[in-house]
């Protein structure tokens, strides 16, 4: 009888030690004494480990927890800071079909600065993009996730190459249909010369499919009107600048175009701008303000880019594509204008009131080809660097890119933290972004889903890339 028990006893052990291995539940990739930087309440979380299976956070806790979970792969680390990668809301992807390659070299770019997510604001290039899109979300391109427009709605006399011409009701339906056809996320309309009853009209239209609508507005349109109508952002500063004036009714009616703004900016009224941003409230409205490279352009002139760092991962084609924003800001200068820098001024005096307002500012470069100077990657870190600048805290202006900008796409359940149930984009900082923005250069590695990619991996990427 006794050594049955023994035998029963040691079976009984035998059995509770498989079953105990056999709980311990697996992941693709786990992350080891990470620092949780959680943006949304603005605390860090020691000490934490990470469970990430396919794209998606499985398992988030603490590391007291760490014999109860394996995985294929391990990443230590080393209680650095790991937040949700950056979001840069406003990209393009341009130059015809000569700098579909230069254009596809932004790619590494952005893995490289910690942004796992682009939003490309059109261009002439869509195939190539959407191509991009649909082998990055299957893993044969290492690459951000790309949300895009595909060309952009325009009038009959476009601005850019590739955009759609609208005239009258029946472009737009027939834009529309071939947008929803190619399997854009959005709608981005462009002022070209857009009339303010078909900017109107895109709106609505757009609005009865379910697809959001952003872009520039034609400045002989009413932006109140055009919220009333459903708009759910715009892209600059321009067009909320424009509605804080009490005179702006009166100089649209002059057709100034774009001279009007120096008489905007001159008679911007902070109590009818509050009313503005109020309703932009109201209306779930979002607005890409676009700082840095109003800062760049302002002040191209009077500051030598050839040393840049990131200039050297700009094809030829990209580089000459610059020459266009150059003679526009010699002419501007022969001609005594001032316009870009009273701009880019007053632009960052309004960020702090529309933040705490509840205005969702969305952070965004407009990096890319003719855009002289201002870099795919370094650029996003340039506008978060410009909000702390104006004002921001670290946290809010990280909010404008990892939180705000899944949500422009509601899109907020899947994305924006690091808990479990998101997306597994993330990026591992050696320094804590909450303390200084500028940590957010400092990048450890960048994680997609399961894939790694440690500093050395990105530099090779970037050597690649290199002309």
């Amino acid at each position: 009888m006794m050594i049955k028990r023994i035998l029963f006893s040691l079976c009984l052990g035998t059995l509770l030690i498989s079953c105990k291995y056999e709980e311990k539940e697996k992941f693709d990739l786990l992350i080891l004494n990470a620092s949780i930087v959680d943006v949304a309440s603005g605390e860090i979380l020691p000490d934490r480990m990470v469970g990430i299976s396919g794209d998606t956070i499985r398992f988030v806790g603490e590391m007291t927890e760490s014999d109860d979970y394996k995985a294929d792969k391990i990443l230590d680390a080393e209680n650095k800071f790991l937040m949700p990668g950056l979001w840069d809301m406003h990209v393009h992807f341009r130059g015809g079909d000569t700098l579909v390659d230069e254009n596809k070299d932004f790619l590494p770019l952005f893995l490289a600065h910690g942004i796992t997510t682009v939003r490309d604001a059109g261009g002439d290039i869509t195939p190539s993009v959407l191509e991009w899109r649909k082998q990055i979300a299957n893993g044969s391109l290492d690459g951000p996730r790309i949300f895009s427009s595909g060309p952009k709605l325009d009038g009959d006399d476009p601005a850019w190459p590739g955009s759609i011409q609208i005239s009258d009701s029946e472009d737009i339906e027939r834009a529309l249909d071939s947008l929803e056809a190619m399997g854009v996320d959005y709608v981005k309309m462009y002022d070209g010369n857009l009339t303010k009853e078909m900017f109107y009209e895109i709106i609505k239209a757009a609005d009865k499919r379910g697809l959001k609508t952003t872009g520039h507005m034609p400045l002989s349109a009413n932006y109140l009107e055009a919220i009333d109508y459903g708009l759910d952002g715009t892209e600059h500063m321009y067009y909320a600048l424009k509605a804080g004036s009490p005179v702006a009714d009166s100089l649209t009616k002059l057709n100034l175009g774009y001279g009007m703004m120096d008489q905007i900016i001159e008679t911007y009224d902070p109590e009818l701008a509050q009313q503005v941003f109020d309703k932009m409230v109201a209306k779930d409205v979002y607005v890409t303000p676009t700082v840095h490279i109003g800062k760049t352009l302002a002040e191209m002139l009077d500051v030598d880019h050839s040393q840049d760092s990131l200039l050297a991962y700009m094809g030829p084609g990209v580089r000459q594509s610059y020459q266009g924003r150059i003679e526009s800001a010699k002419r501007a200068r022969a001609a005594g204008s001032t316009s870009r820098a009273k701009m880019e001024q007053q632009t960052s005096s309004m960020l702090v009131p529309m933040y705490e307002t509840g205005v969702k500012l969305l952070a965004g470069s407009d990096s890319g080809a003719f855009n002289s100077y201002v870099y795919p990657g370094g650029s996003l870190h340039d506008e978060l660097q410009s909000f702390v600048q104006a004002g921001l805290s670290p946290q809010q202006a990280l909010t404008t890119s990892v939180i705000f900008g899944p949500s422009f796409f509601g899109l907020e359940e899947f994305y924006g933290g690091v808990s479990e149930g998101k997306v597994g984009d993330l990026v591992l900082l050696e320094n804590n972004p909450l303390e200084n923005i500028e940590n957010i250069r400092k990048i450890k590695a960048v994680i997609i889903g399961d894939k790694v990619f440690r500093k050395e991996d990105l530099n090779g990427m970037l050597s690649e890339i290199k002309k």
